[in-house]
Formats: structure tokens, sequence, C-alpha cells
């Protein structure tokens, strides 16, 4: 009997906007780029009044300089406190005192169940900005009509064009970086390790919160190029 033919499955990522990530910048597949700023938080309720006002002022001149649409994302899961779990689990074994090791285990539980049961959440703050080409003012019309006609040869650009373009995106997280740092908020650039953790913990919550992400480096996968020879 003939063996019936072998049907292709099409690739997870064929279903995703992202065609590729690289030095930092994930490139979309409609040629457009983005970039990622992790923020800390202030907690607003603890500030004086005076504290308060000069906060809201700076937000308010923070977003009245803008000239670029940003995105701010608050990403909550519960939080996962396993590695320190297991630090306490090491300290336990490792005490020689039988009552010290008898509190330590007693606060582990606690820990675990105060966890649980209040369902403690872990937040995080994160600002996307975006550039898009096709609406760059420095280009002419005919040039970011043919861009915007032509996504997939965007998508396959060559290094310099994308270096100039990670530089026009570069100049903007300067510059929100430049200003939430004055509301002494910390801001950290999402390398491309934490960009690839970021959305393997968005598309796969139940798998990341059980199988951490490797390396990087160790991966082995299958690409297109996003770089044109």
């Amino acid at each position: 009997m003939a063996k019936p033919p072998k049907t292709s499955i099409p690739s997870t990522q064929r279903y995703l906007d992202i065609a590729a990530i690289r030095d930092g910048v994930i490139i979309m597949r409609d040629g457009t780029l983005r970039a990622v700023l992790m923020v800390s938080s202030i907690n607003f309720a603890l500030k004086s009044e005076q504290e308060q006002e000069a906060l809201v002022g700076s937000y308010v001149s923070f977003l009245n300089t803008l000239e670029y649409p940003i995105q701010i994302v608050v990403q909550s899961r519960k939080m996962n406190i396993d590695a320190y779990i297991g630090l306490l689990k090491e300290q336990e074994q490792k005490q020689t005192n039988e009552l010290l090791r008898a509190q330590i285990q007693d606060y582990r539980a606690f820990v675990v169940d105060l966890v649980e049961l209040g369902e403690i959440m872990q937040k995080r703050f994160f600002v996307v900005l975006a550039y898009d080409p096709a609406a760059n003012i420095k280009k002419g019309f005919l040039t970011r009509l043919k861009d915007a006609m032509a996504p997939a040869k965007v998508i396959k650009m060559k290094e310099k064009q994308f270096n100039e373009r990670r530089q026009d995106l570069q100049m903007r997280l300067d510059g929100v970086s430049s200003s939430l740092q004055g509301m002494s908020l910390k801001v950290v650039q999402l390398d491309t390790q934490g960009l690839i953790e970021l959305f393997y913990n968005i598309y796969n919550p139940v798998t990341s919160a059980q199988e951490e992400l490797t390396d990087v480096g160790k991966l082995q996968v299958e690409e297109e190029p996003a770089f044109a020879p």
C-alpha cells in the first residue's frame, strides 16, 4: 500500500506578528521595529502631597513632549517563589542548630501558604516604543508608500538599513528613558534574551512557570533570515 503523502504542519511562528528579534530590537512582519523598556513602580500613596503633585506634573509634561505613540503594558502574574524556597531549603539543611532549623522550616511553610492562599501577584511594567519607516517624515511620500506596499521585502532589510532604523528608535528610547528617570523611576531596556523570555512567558504562561527558558545562545532554531545578503 502506498503511504499517504506527508503533510507539513505550519510552524507556530507563522502566526506571530514577529519576524525576528535581533540586538534587542523586535522586527515585525510589516517592517516596523519595536523596543521594550522595563520600568520600576512607585508607591504613590506613600508620597507626600507635594511629591504626588510633582510626580503628576512630571508625568503630564512627559506625555505632552511625546511626538510618537507609546504603549504602556502592565503584566500581572502569580508570584514565583521557587528560587527563594529552594534557598531556604538549602539553609535549612546546612543548619546545625535544631531550633533554628525548625524555625526555618516553619517560615518556609508560612511563605508558601501566604503566596498560595493570598494569591499574591507580581506586577511588571513595560513601555513599548515603535518605529515605523513608512511614517518617517524624513522620507518622501513615494518611498513611504513603497515600503508600505511591500512589507515582506522590508523585513529582509539590509543590515545597514536595520542599523539606521535602530538608531532612530534608540533616540526615542533615550528620550523616554530620560523622562522616566526624571520621575525617580528605574528604566532598563530589554535585550534579546529578555525580549525572548518576555514573549515566552506571554505565549506559554503554564509552561514558563514550570520550565525556564535556556540561554538564547544555546538554542538551536531554524528561522528565516532577517537581512538580505
